[in-house]
């Protein structure tokens, strides 16, 4: 089974594919940070990142996708620009009717370490230690979205199937 991690954001998106193997470990077959511009307008970020979402979905044919909810408590202009990326998403899977898991970052930090209060170091040593990964990560929404992916496999496990 493949699972498309997303870190929803608006300058920055993770993605990552995952591959469950006959392996102690899940195997990384992809992952990448979609990056926009400040620069650019705003409907034209939001195209190049349903866009590069879709060229992704095609390549590697996931069959499901996990997505981190939102969680913010601060700049509400930027929560509603990663909002409005976080539809174009959504919309992006949509269009392939794949189905979809929102975890929160709570889920998340409890499936990777079993702690719902880890820091970074911590969810990055337990990722290496339970993802088989060939290539160097650049960004931290990389990580974050290998996370949300492996999240969607512990789910998976207790519940058994992922809703459409």
């Amino acid at each position: 089974m493949r699972i498309l991690g997303i870190d929803p954001g608006y300058e920055r998106v993770g993605v990552a594919v995952l591959e469950k193997k006959n392996a102690p470990q899940e195997v990384l077959i992809f992952s990448d940070c979609i990056q926009t511009s400040k620069k650019l307008s705003h409907e034209k970020r939001l195209l190049i990142i349903g866009t590069k979402l879709s060229e992704i979905i095609k390549k590697y044919k996931p069959d499901a996708v996990a997505i981190e909810k939102l969680f913010f408590n601060v700049n509400q202009k930027t929560a509603l620009n990663v909002a409005e990326a976080r539809g174009v998403l959504l919309y992006s899977v949509s269009l392939d009717q794949i189905p979809v898991q929102e975890y929160t970052p709570l889920q998340i930090k409890v499936a990777i370490t079993g702690y719902g209060r880890a820091d970074k170091k911590q969810m990055l040593t337990m990722i290496e230690k339970l993802v088989e990964i060939k290539k160097e990560i650049s960004t931290d929404d990389e990580y974050d979205a290998i996370a949300c992916a492996l999240t969607a496999y512990a789910y998976k496990g207790a519940n058994k199937k992922f809703s459409t």
